[in-house]
């Protein structure tokens, strides 16, 4: 099996998503997650309020900062496929398997394993797109006077 290499600057430690280990895998999400976990933050230390608006480019800083959601956003959701994609080449795989050899235990038990790990992988898309939602709803709240991306991306 293959891991999703990622290039990201919140890159996992290694700089990939392990598909194979359910709880690595979290784990990683979650530090990807960074960026969007502390876009309030972020927000509040880079864009000024409007009576301290002269002494940065707003524009600019929400412009980078937007575009590093953006990149950060679709780089966790490629990595997120991808495993699902991988997980589920392996649950059929050995759904062919069970179907040659019915009585191995240990066969349907890993099937089991790994459709439940399938399950779990897709939830994480429901997650990301709330995580996701809620970035750009604060981002747009904060910087829609300064910064209207275009509608390509």
């Amino acid at each position: 099996m293959s891991a999703w290499t990622l290039q990201t600057n919140m890159a996992a430690p290694g700089g990939t998503l392990n598909c194979e280990d359910f709880s690595m895998f979290q784990e990683v999400l979650k530090a990807m997650r960074t960026q969007d976990d502390r876009i309030v933050h972020t927000l509040n230390t880079t864009v000024p309020t409007a009576s301290f608006s002269g002494k940065v480019d707003a524009a600019q800083t929400c412009k980078v900062l937007y575009e590093s959601l953006i990149e950060a956003h679709t780089s966790r959701g490629k990595a997120i496929k991808g495993c699902i994609a991988e997980t589920s080449a392996v649950v059929g795989r050995l759904r062919e398997e069970r179907v040659k050899d019915s009585d191995n235990v240990s066969l349907i038990k890993q099937l089991r394993k790994e459709q439940t790990k399938l399950k779990l992988m897709q939830s994480e898309l429901n997650v990301e797109e709330v995580v996701n939602d809620r970035s750009m709803k604060v981002f747009n709240e904060r910087c829609r006077i300064h910064y209207t991306p275009s509608k390509i991306q």
